[in-house]
């Protein structure tokens, strides 16, 4: 099925999201949907899948020679068209089987009741569609992430799915896995799908895209142009609108020799951990690297209070601490936390960006116990500059925001809290190309003013470029650790060594 959009127009108050945008999406094609976060990716998603009507312009679809106008309204209209989305939070029931979330959809039914085999046995046909090999009736919650990702996939395949919409596919993924989601997209291009990546991951773009449409500022700068006919340098300036120079740093000098800002030793976990000796210094950047559930995000929460630390030290400045909340963690020990899990811990979807930012410090701000709004606004703008914040206004909510801008709030209340150790986990999933520079810069920005930073990634050329340390993790426990020499091959081989459990180095040969 061909999908085309002519023109299309979108806008909400104060922001016309999509300006005269065009998309030619053909079958058996991976077509990349790429932007800077605000640049309106999201929007066009929710107009193709029924989410928002548009203001203006048209969709078409062509199938067998035939073509038709459409307008969807909800988004059954476009499930039922054939249109899929697997978007990046996971909409997936974890206490339901792999079967049940699968067909949930599209429930068979025989005689007005649920048909459990025929339920089974269509989880099955989705399934082998991307070669995967899953116990059905396994409940969703005991699988890994990419396991997860390819079972969102298969829910749209459930629907009869010929354009397949995958929003920031590989965010949560390691190389591994990705390589493995890779080779699904390839199979569905095979079949005859359209699968449209959205992405900001530009080495996958180039992996893997046959077509790529570029917005910015809601309109289409680049669209459905064959990818073979633009470098990656073409594509960065297609996006930002201007030549963009990628951040190389060389090893930094860390003063290693005092006292730890943050130390463990010995410490064990409620969640599995043994015996994690750890430390950063002020002024260093410490990387956690690891496969998804190695338990890099899960020891970070127990250091934070939100799990339990049931054995070993946490030290703070030297002095042993018990931390119970991140709220005790900042108020006492200026530790901030940037989760991975924006949407639900990073930001207050429903209240405005000047709340969001200035909530770490109203005990600062109040008068007379109150904190006037004027103050908070005034916090804000220092940080919408300083990040490149895009907004409509203070009192947008953060709902409204892009994901990577949702990010930048994240980031902004724990800077307007002045950490003196700051944990990021995952600080650039979603975000666009200069705004990831512009976040490694400030990283190391922070570091050089003394700051201690713990920093947890999944994308290994970012875990190169920033971290002066990394410690790797497998299984839950740190496996080694290697000084960033920041040759990027070199160290790669080391820290993936490191990964699956093996030596950082080779053996040498037998005499």
């Amino acid at each position: 099925m061909r999908v085309r959009c002519s023109q299309l127009v979108k806008v909400f108050p104060g922001v016309r999201a999509l300006d005269g945008v065009d998309l030619d999406l053909r079958p058996g094609t991976v077509h990349a949907l790429l932007g800077e976060n605000g640049a309106g990716k999201s929007t066009l998603i929710k107009v193709l899948t029924g989410v928002h009507r548009a203001d203006g312009g048209t969709v078409t679809l062509g199938e067998d020679g035939e073509t038709r106008t459409v307008a969807f309204s909800r988004p059954l209209d476009a499930q039922a068209a054939g249109i899929g989305v697997v978007h990046q939070e996971r909409n997936l029931v974890p206490s339901f089987s792999v079967a049940e979330n699968i067909a949930l959809q599209a429930l068979p039914r025989r005689a007005g009741v649920v048909d459990r085999a025929a339920v089974r046995d269509l989880a099955r046909r989705c399934l082998a569609q991307l070669d995967l090999d899953l116990d059905v009736d396994q409940p969703v919650a005991e699988l890994s992430v990419a396991h997860m990702q390819l079972v969102e996939i298969a829910k749209a395949l459930a629907t009869d799915s010929q354009v397949l919409l995958l929003d920031e596919p590989t965010a949560s993924l390691t190389a591994d896995e990705a390589d493995r989601l890779y080779a699904v997209v390839r199979r569905l291009r095979e079949q005859g799908h359209v699968v449209v990546l959205v992405t900001h991951k530009l080495e996958e773009v180039f992996a893997i895209a046959d077509v790529v449409t570029v917005l910015r500022d809601g309109r289409s700068v680049a669209g459905s142009v064959p990818l073979a006919t633009l470098t990656r340098g073409d594509v960065v300036d297609l996006m930002v609108g201007r030549a963009h120079t990628e951040l190389e740093l060389s090893e930094r000098s860390v003063d290693r020799a005092g006292t730890p800002a943050l130390e463990l030793r010995g410490v064990s976990t409620s969640v599995g951990h043994r015996g994690i000796d750890l430390a950063v210094h002020r002024g260093e950047i410490v990387g956690l690297y690891g496969l998804v559930g190695a338990g890099r995000s899960e020891l970070v929460r127990a250091l934070l209070g939100l799990d339990s630390v049931t054995g070993g030290e946490v030290l703070v400045d030297g002095d042993a601490v018990t931390i119970r909340s991140v709220g005790d963690a900042l108020r006492r020990h200026r530790i901030g936390y940037v989760t991975e899990n924006r949407k639900e811990e990073g930001v207050f979807l429903t209240q405005n960006l000047a709340r969001n930012v200035a909530v770490t410090v109203w005990d600062r701000l109040a008068r007379f116990g109150l904190v006037r709004d004027r103050d908070e606004k005034d916090l804000l703008a220092t940080y919408r500059d300083r990040l490149g914040i895009r907004l409509s206004g203070p009192d947008q909510l953060a709902g409204q925001l892009s994901g990577g801008n949702q990010q930048k709030i994240s980031l902004a209340k724990w800077l307007a809290a002045d950490c003196s150790v700051l944990v990021v986990d995952e600080p650039t999933v979603g975000i666009d190309v200069r705004t990831k520079a512009a976040f490694h810069e400030l990283i190391v920005e922070l570091a050089d003013q003394g700051l201690a930073i713990l920093l947890i990634t999944s994308d290994l050329p970012e875990m190169v470029t920033l971290a002066d340390r990394v410690a790797v993790m497998h299984e839950r426990r740190i496996t080694g650790e290697l000084l960033n020499s920041h040759h990027y091959t070199s160290m790669s081989a080391q820290v993936i060594r490191l990964v699956h459990g093996e030596s950082a180095v080779d053996d040498p040969p037998a005499a």
